[in-house]
């Protein structure tokens, strides 16, 4: 079993790809929470020169507060982490955490209805940026 779902966007910039990923999660619901730029944290911290690569830290309020309801410690995986990345040949590939794969390893039963929305949302994100390729 997987552990995020993926696409490759073919001709857009890196900035364009945080938008469009952007816009395709407030379409579903979410907000992006927090955006760590690593590639920038890697350098002012240990001096590391590191591709263009952001997490974002996407939350629906609403998915959140059911599973916050059923299991107060589920906040170990919240936020939904996406990551925009581009490789050296300058593609984009942008990845979204499977909420599935990461309960599993918690054995959280309660909550797999749930973690199934939510899968079946942010693979909507990741499919709906093919229209973009």
């Amino acid at each position: 079993m997987s552990y995020y779902f993926n696409t490759l966007l073919k001709g857009k910039s890196f900035e364009e790809a945080i938008e469009l990923v952007t816009e395709e999660l407030k379409k579903e619901g979410f907000g992006v929470l927090t955006e760590i730029d690593v590639k920038e944290t890697l350098k002012n911290k240990i001096d590391v020169d590191f591709k263009k690569y952001k997490i974002l830290g996407a939350c629906n309020p609403h998915f959140a507060h059911k599973a916050l309801k059923s299991e107060d410690k589920i906040g170990v995986f919240l936020p939904c982490n996406v990551i925009v990345e581009e490789h050296e040949n300058g593609q984009v590939e942008v990845s979204a955490v499977d909420p599935i794969a990461s309960m599993s390893r918690g054995k959280i039963d309660a909550l797999v209805s749930l973690a199934m929305e939510v899968q079946e949302k942010l693979k909507k994100v990741i499919e709906n940026l093919n229209t973009y390729r």
